[in-house]
């Protein structure tokens, strides 16, 4: 078993220009803006950026509150 670095990874994932799949090369695990993790890499052939996104929502952040503020709402309109 590969020992797993804590910023790299290597994974497998399409190279949409060689049209295989590849291990990523110099993978860093990001977080998309809808919460999601995804690494991004180079293919090793050709250079190309890869993308791969992962299972399941990142983990909040930890100074968020653990049972979640509820949101203020608007009052209701009057006429």
């Amino acid at each position: 078993m590969k020992p797993r670095r804590s910023q790299f990874f290597m994974s497998e994932g399409y190279c949409v220009k060689c049209k295989t799949k590849k291990e990523i090369v110099d993978g860093v695990e990001e977080t998309m803006k809808n919460g999601r993790k995804a690494i991004k890499g180079k293919c090793p052939t050709c250079g190309t950026v890869m993308f791969k996104i992962l299972g399941g929502k990142a983990t909040p952040p930890a100074d968020a509150p653990a049972g979640g503020a509820p949101t203020p709402t608007k009052p209701p309109a009057t006429k």
